[in-house]
């Protein structure tokens, strides 16, 4: 498990980050959780849940998290094929009997599940995605299933990702289980690890709690709000809500020796890469989950996408660490601002820990007219990040203290390696101004910009 210190370090710097880039980026809202050292570790929310309405957003909103769905169906077929009620090699329409003499019924549910099934995407009417339309319910679902054209190609040919697919084992969960989809997944692992913040399907009950959705900034100049909607037969696919910390909750019940759940033979098959998903060596599929790697570290999870929600966990199984980012925007950057957690960590874990006596005075987020720095306390040592940077940990420089100014040991040689940021503190010891090779910076709290930028229009 990391070091408690490392981990402390990296969830300081990782808040300020997310706040950073939430509002850098223009995204309404960020909610954010991580589970370590087996609990919640770290829980906060930044921007706003309703924009229009000003509400902020808290860590209690909702957020639809969409193809996270498809890890809980995984969790529940595995849960039946553990009672002895299916096994994985079953063909689907031995559960789904309308779709008995259908090339699709002939699929195995371990190929849906691995979505190796060849099963179109969301088939030709997917205008419910655009909230033209309602998402299918069981009958059209069951139509959509018959038609030829829904077996766009042979099963095992390829990973071919399948919404449709997985409603089709929604229904096999339904068919075995003998009660809805809904309740199924509610009984068998909401309920069971106790969380109040997480379900399988829009609650209408709920709707004051939902973090309103927003659509894209790459196709007009300003976000515009999109309504909830219920997902139907789909709910198996794209259904769930919840918040970070209920989801970060359930991810650890994936965790070698959880037995709250599944046993850990079942989710070792969970968690196998079963398929590679492009024609590089990652990312790849398991059942009912994304896998990827981050330098040398392997992680699984799942993303989601519905109409205004963008989200994503990613669970480092041996760092026994999980990380889970809520957006509320249509284009929101959950797969960068969860991939930072594990990058930021691998920063302060790349070298032996050193004593941080002395270091805290120099941190924090400085600005001049070219941008802004962060210094930061990592692993022990101090850092220059670029807070704008897609990757807050790929081009760090490395700072070693002086006296009341940091030499730059490391960093790309276009920098100023060699050279010293000079710092003026004040009578209570707060950082007034650092200077450096691209002159005078001010803690960003204390920075203004003028009206127009003229000759010395900034201190010197």
């Amino acid at each position: 498990m990391p070091d408690a210190e490392n981990l402390q370090e990296v969830f300081a710097y990782y808040d300020s980050w997310l706040a950073f880039n939430q509002r850098y980026q223009r995204v309404p809202g960020v909610q954010a959780a991580v589970f370590a050292e087996d609990a919640i570790a770290f829980s906060a929310a930044y921007g706003q849940a309703d924009v229009e309405q000003g509400a902020a957003l808290t860590e209690q909103h909702l957020f639809r998290i969409a193809s996270h769905s498809k890890t809980f169906t995984a969790t529940a077929v595995l849960q039946l094929a553990e009672q002895g009620k299916l096994r994985l090699d079953d063909k689907a329409a031995m559960h789904v009997t309308e779709i008995v003499g259908t090339t699709l019924g002939e699929r195995t549910v371990r190929d849906l599940l691995s979505h190796a099934g060849g099963v179109t995407r969301d088939s030709q009417t997917a205008d419910f995605w655009q909230l033209g339309l309602a998402f299918p319910d069981r009958e059209l679902l069951i139509d959509v299933l018959k038609e030829p054209d829904s077996a766009v190609l042979e099963d095992n040919d390829r990973f071919k990702y399948s919404n449709i697919g997985y409603g089709l084992l929604g229904l096999i969960v339904e068919a075995v289980s003998g009660t809805s989809y809904n309740d199924f997944v509610r009984t068998g692992i909401v309920e069971k690890l106790g969380l109040a913040n997480l379900g399988p399907e829009l609650d209408p009950v709920r709707t004051a709690e939902y973090a309103v959705g927003y659509s894209s900034l790459s196709y007009a100049d300003q976000r515009v709000p999109i309504d909830h909607i219920d997902t139907g037969a789909l709910a198996s696919a794209t259904g769930f809500f919840g918040t970070a910390s209920d989801v970060v909750t359930y991810w650890s019940a994936h965790l070698p020796g959880d037995d709250r759940l599944l046993t850990d033979g079942s989710k070792r098959l969970m968690q196998h890469p079963w398929w590679k998903t492009t024609d590089a060596e990652w990312p790849k599929y398991g059942l009912g989950l994304q896998l990827w790697k981050i330098g040398e570290t392997e992680l699984f999870g799942h993303s989601g996408g519905y109409p205004g929600h963008i989200t994503l966990s990613m669970v480092d199984a041996e760092r026994r660490l999980v990380v889970t980012v809520l957006t509320n925007a249509i284009d929101g950057p959950a797969r960068q601002l969860t991939e930072a957690a594990f990058k930021l960590l691998d920063l302060a874990e790349s070298k032996p820990r050193e004593s941080t006596e002395g270091l805290e005075r120099f941190t924090g987020r400085y600005a001049n007219l070219w941008g802004v720095m962060d210094i930061v306390q990592l692993g022990g040592r101090l850092y220059a990040i670029d807070p704008t940077s897609s990757d807050p940990a790929a081009e760090p420089t490395s700072l070693e203290p002086d006296g009341d100014a940091l030499r730059i040991t490391g960093g790309s040689g276009y920098g100023a390696f060699g050279e010293t940021y000079r710092f003026v503190f004040g009578a209570d010891g707060e950082v007034e101004s650092v200077r450096g090779s691209s002159g005078l910076s001010h803690p960003i709290d204390t920075f203004t910009l003028p009206d127009r930028v003229r000759v010395s229009s900034f201190e010197a």
